[in-house]
């Protein structure tokens, strides 16, 4: 993602050639497969800058998603609300991105969703900074759940994230995420079975780098 950046402007050039000649966007991460049930969706502030550094702009993000993609407070807590198009099943939301694991009805609201939900927190935070005209998000992008294997394996990815990025050494400690959720609805056992049974390995190496 932000290693083009760093090309020259041969090589910025060549790249967008590359990705026209595929039917891809220039810059932004095609969409391929639309037609899954589920997807693991990811969002990154632009450049990786930590926008999110406070807690209290993470929650922001959490309560402007949960509004956006139309599911209340309430059914928030249950982390099972199905909407018209879609349900959230897990998430975590870090200084400078975050995952979303969801079900899809109608995977072409996802645009809308993202625009309508970064529209607003970038002129919020902008006007709580005192910036104008400042970027603050990427493009996101998407993977299709290929399996339950895959399924849960994503779940235990989003939940080891904070750890991941040596923000926390447990789970449990970072606040902004759904393994507390998980933790009070199916208990600490079924967790570790879960970790146990579809452990990482490599599983999401260099992503942050894309």
């Amino acid at each position: 993602m932000y290693e083009y950046h760093k090309l020259t402007p041969e090589q910025k050039a060549e790249l967008v050639e590359q990705r026209l000649s595929r039917g891809y966007p220039p810059h932004s991460p095609p969409h391929l497969i639309r037609d899954r049930q589920f997807y693991l969706l990811t969002a990154t502030c632009y450049e990786h800058k930590c926008h999110m550094q406070s807690e209290s702009r993470r929650q922001q993000l959490l309560n402007k998603i949960f509004d956006s993609f139309s599911i209340s407070e309430n059914d928030r807590e249950s982390a099972s609300a199905l909407t018209t198009n879609l349900t959230i099943c897990a998430w975590v939301v870090l200084p400078n991105h975050y995952h979303l694991l969801v079900q899809v009805v109608n995977f072409d609201v996802l645009s809308d969703l993202f625009r309508r939900t970064h529209g607003a927190l970038s002129r919020q935070w902008n006007m709580e900074d005192n910036i104008t005209k400042r970027k603050i998000w990427y493009s996101w992008s998407d993977r299709a759940i290929r399996s339950k294997r895959h399924y849960y394996t994503t779940l235990n990815y989003i939940h080891y994230n904070p750890v991941k990025h040596g923000l926390v050494q447990s789970p449990y400690d970072w606040v902004e995420t759904s393994v507390h959720w998980y933790l009070q609805a199916c208990g600490k056992q079924w967790l570790r079975d879960c970790w146990t049974q579809y452990p990482l390995q490599s599983y999401g190496k260099d992503w942050d780098n894309l």
